[in-house]
């Protein structure tokens, strides 16, 4: 089943996050379909999963030094970093297009697998831990999700160009690690990938056999969950 492609940034990373949620929600209440959306964001923004502790995850006072943005987004997993050469992909699925969707585990190799295949010509990689893309061990792809009844979000990093020297500055160890990580530094633990952002977006959207079908943006949906979640500082320090 084609996907719709949509490639869009908005100016507000609370934007940003809060229309993956609405695109979600829009499909899951039949008002849309299925989704493949790429973005990134071109400054330094440290973004929690939904139940991410700050004082265990981020390096706060050097964010407020710097002034680098803390978000958190509606999806579970661990914090990350985002900036320049962090591709964003985001996958709105119903979770009947395969049985596999339908539990986490499962929906993550399923998913990862087609990913990992797109990305077969530009290097050999496996997934490892529960969520994450690596080769030779060295992570570049970090991923998380929300699921509704129906359909699921999926959320996905692919390092390019990132500046992985900076992330020791704004994000601590993670207290849970996967265990082939083995207690290694972000900058020991974390790699690039040597394409450009538009190759990635060319392979994976291919992978995901997606159409040009205009996608409708929820803008009403977007500000709500902005105003009456994202930009909300009970949301963002709930933990």
């Amino acid at each position: 089943m084609p996907i719709a492609l949509l490639d869009l940034t908005l100016p507000s990373l609370a934007e940003n996050l809060a229309l993956d949620e609405a695109l979600l929600l829009e499909a899951e209440d039949g008002r849309a379909g299925e989704v493949l959306r790429f973005w990134e964001w071109r400054t330094p923004a440290v973004v929690l999963g939904a139940g991410g502790k700050i004082e265990e995850d981020v390096e706060l006072r050097n964010c407020m030094l710097d002034e680098v943005p803390i978000q958190r987004r509606s999806s579970g997993g661990g914090t990350v970093l985002l900036g320049s050469g962090c591709l964003l992909f985001s996958l709105i699925l119903r979770t009947d297009r395969d049985p596999t969707l339908c539990e986490v585990r499962s929906s993550y190799r399923w998913i990862l697998e087609r990913i990992r295949g797109a990305l077969s010509p530009l290097l050999a990689s496996e997934q490892l831990g529960i969520s994450d893309l690596a080769t030779t061990e060295l992570k570049f792809s970090g991923n998380a999700q929300q699921r509704k009844r129906d359909h699921l979000l999926h959320h996905g990093t692919l390092l390019y160009n990132f500046s992985i020297e900076q992330v020791s500055r704004y994000l601590k160890l993670p207290e849970k690690r996967p265990e082939y990580r083995a207690g290694r530094s972000h900058i020991a633990f974390l790699t690039n990938l040597s394409a450009s952002p538009e190759e990635l977006k060319k392979r994976i959207a291919k992978a995901w056999d997606v159409n040009e079908s205009p996608v409708a943006i929820p803008k009403p949906r977007i500000m709500e969950l902005v105003n009456q979640k994202y930009n909300l500082g009970e949301w963002v320090h709930r933990r």
